[in-house]
């Protein structure tokens, strides 16, 4: 098991063996518990002041960790608190067809699971593994252990012209400083990976928009804004996510998702439980 996995879950929708084993024995509402270990979580310092480019904006480059210890927050005995966020103001159709989605449909939508590329903001919220930030005043690269995923980003840059766009994993991005803060608007993506986990999924309308901020050397802090009229009601912005600098000064490790032999496990439950709902 990778030292960066966040935590272990037993039992549970995604932790894929124990899944199908649930599903064919009928203990589907059975309530199911996290297993954690004993390293109670340490909250580092501040560190100092924003580290500074050239060019006097901050300069996010590190490899940061998801949560404020600096480390993985493997084993923690602490569970992490829930994120206080606005309800998703989904249309009424839109929350009904993803309420109808099945357990197994829901993994088989996850790019961790079909091995795609995790796309926006889905390789800042759909990865347990560390980010590497390499930035230049002109430029900011984003390296993540999952897969290989990468993300390379001009600084400033506005949107290519419409008819030179195309679908993509990333999308078209257009950057722009505010105060210190990092604003990346994305827009023409590729739809197949979600926004989140549950099948909150892009259309040819959807645009997001991130925040990337150092508020001191020790912390980062990203967040992002979804718009799309196809399935929102109106924009929807998440709260502000922490991440901390390594306090190892690590460096990324070789993580590939080759294929996954659970897939036709799922695809298999899936159509149990199409199924089972057909009254077949």
């Amino acid at each position: 098991m990778s030292r960066h996995i966040a935590f272990v879950l037993v039992a549970v929708a995604f932790a894929t063996p124990a899944f199908a084993q649930i599903e064919d024995s009928g203990e589907r509402n059975k309530t199911f518990v996290e297993a954690r270990g004993n390293v109670r979580p340490v909250r580092l310092p501040p560190g100092g002041p924003t580290p500074r480019m050239s060019d006097g904006k901050p300069d996010l480059s590190g490899v940061w960790f998801s949560g404020p210890t600096g480390r993985a927050n493997a084993w923690s005995v602490v569970p992490e608190e829930p994120r206080k966020e606005d309800p998703i103001p989904f249309k009424p159709e839109v929350k009904a067809k993803l309420d109808a989605m099945t357990r197994a449909e829901r993994e088989l939508g996850r790019a961790q699971v079909t091995c795609r590329p995790l796309g926006v903001p889905g390789m800042w919220t759909d990865n347990p593994y560390p980010h590497q930030l390499v930035m230049k005043p002109n430029l900011l690269v984003h390296l993540i252990e999952s897969n290989n995923n990468w993300r390379v980003v001009r600084i400033p840059n506005n949107h290519k012209p419409a008819e030179e766009q195309e679908p993509l994993y990333m999308g078209d991005t257009a950057t722009r400083w505010e105060g210190d803060t990092l604003v990346l608007e994305t827009i023409s993506f590729d739809t197949r990976p979600w926004i989140q986990g549950g099948g909150w999924y892009k259309t040819e309308q959807t645009k997001i928009t991130e925040r990337l901020r150092r508020p001191s050397r020790n912390f980062l802090e990203y967040q992002y804004t979804v718009e799309d009229p196809n399935t929102l009601t109106k924009p929807w912005t998440s709260t502000w996510r922490e991440f901390s600098l390594s306090a190892a000064d690590e460096n990324l490790t070789e993580n590939f998702c080759t294929n996954n032999e659970n897939v036709e496990q799922y695809l298999k439950l899936a159509e149990q439980e199409r199924e089972k709902q057909q009254g077949r």
